[in-house]
């Protein structure tokens, strides 16, 4: 039974399209939606440059889950917005085990083998290490 969705949300094409898919498996099966946004910390950067791009990475989610949260005012699903700073795979996984959530639902940014190597899939790491049910949205 599917009664706690975690969605992972950046404002992307596919993670609108994961989003609405969300929205339609909670409507059916009467769940509660967590909706994350994520902050991602610069992999090198000087203390003063990581703290200026983190202030505006947060402000940038804040706005978008401001904008969901709006868009989503008219219906009757118990939805959460929250954000969160790090890595993206892991805030998913951590803020999934934290709620209880027993499906955690995410977009597919269809990046090149190169990309996926180089920067690892943030879809393939939930994939791999999420303690439930992952459902990628194409």
């Amino acid at each position: 039974m599917i009664n706690r969705i975690l969605v992972a949300y950046d404002g992307s094409d596919p993670a609108k399209k994961a989003y609405d898919f969300a929205l339609d498996l909670a409507q059916k099966y009467q769940a509660e939606i967590w909706v994350l946004a994520v902050s991602r910390l610069p992999d090198f950067a000087e203390d003063v440059e990581t703290e200026a791009i983190l202030e505006q990475s947060s402000k940038y989610h804040h706005r978008l889950l401001a904008q969901l949260k709006q868009q989503s005012a008219g219906t009757k699903l118990s939805i959460h917005f929250e954000g969160a700073v790090g890595h993206p795979a892991e805030q998913i996984i951590r803020h999934a085990e934290q709620h209880g959530a027993n499906l955690i639902v995410t977009g597919h940014r269809g990046k090149s083998l190169f990309e996926r190597w180089r920067l690892g899939s943030i879809s393939q790491r939930v994939l791999q290490y999420a303690h439930c049910p992952v459902l990628v949205v194409r």
